[in-house]
């Protein structure tokens, strides 16, 4: 009869077999992978055949940062499971184009709070804006923290070129040059790529913030605009009325 502890007082032969499990692991894992063609969904408008998901623009990118910095994601999730009770509370299922271009991602792993996966458009600017300022004045069983600063704190303009650069430099198709544009053009129609171009970011961040007034305060920009310009394009870019029902499934 085989004993264990044959092995475990043998170094050399745990060794040789703790490689051999771990190689093993590592193929079943790895070696699929070279046989999926694509894991990302392929979402691109029936109509106009452009993506449908684009990268955030420099307002709600700004937005998203504030996001992050106070830390929102650690009772917000951003990831609707494909389960009927959350398909039927929050939407459908999100999808890994939807967050190809977030870096880092903000899935989260908890929920406090809601999903907001799916969010955008779901309240007016103003329910967002009192919702910040005071939560349980519009929710009363809400245990969210009050972020009034949000209003009176100028968006920080400074470093925006520099933040928008970074993403690009990993992988973000924001455009520098009119090569990169002319390709956002044809990738996302030329409204969109007007609006990811780092030469024109502070213009239209301005002109995003002043059409949307979303903090109801036309005379400044400030970090409570940002951020509910990026609430409110959460689960937005993608119409899934326009998809079979059974398409996103192939990716899965």
């Amino acid at each position: 009869m085989f004993k264990h502890e044959s092995i475990e007082t043998n170094s050399g032969m745990l060794i040789v077999l703790t490689l051999v499990a771990i190689s093993i692991g590592g193929l079943v894992e790895i070696v699929p992978l070279h046989y999926i063609n694509e894991t990302v969904e392929d979402v691109k408008d029936p109509v106009t055949g452009l993506d449908a998901v684009r990268p955030y623009t420099p307002l709600e990118q700004r937005g998203r940062d504030i996001y992050t910095r106070e830390g929102c994601y650690l009772c917000h999730s951003q990831m609707i499971r494909p389960f009927r009770d959350e398909d039927l509370r929050y939407g459908h299922y999100s999808l890994a184009a939807e967050s190809k271009y977030d870096h880092p991602f903000q899935w989260g792993s908890k929920r406090t709070g809601p999903d907001l996966a799916r969010v955008g458009g779901k309240y007016s600017n103003e329910w967002q804006v009192q919702h910040l300022i005071a939560p349980r004045s519009v929710v009363p069983e809400s245990i969210m923290p009050n972020y009034p600063w949000l209003k009176e704190t100028d968006l920080d303009l400074s470093d925006l070129e520099d933040r928008m650069v970074a993403l690009k430099r990993v992988g973000v198709p924001y455009s520098q040059t009119k090569v990169e544009y002319e390709a956002n053009v044809k990738k996302f129609g030329e409204e969109v790529a007007k609006k990811l171009d780092i030469n024109q970011a502070e213009v239209n961040l301005l002109a995003q913030a002043q059409a949307g007034n979303y903090d109801a305060n036309p005379t400044n920009v400030s970090e409570m605009d940002a951020l509910v310009a990026y609430l409110q394009v959460l689960g937005t870019m993608v119409d899934f009325k326009k998809f079979d029902e059974d398409y996103f499934i192939q990716f899965r």
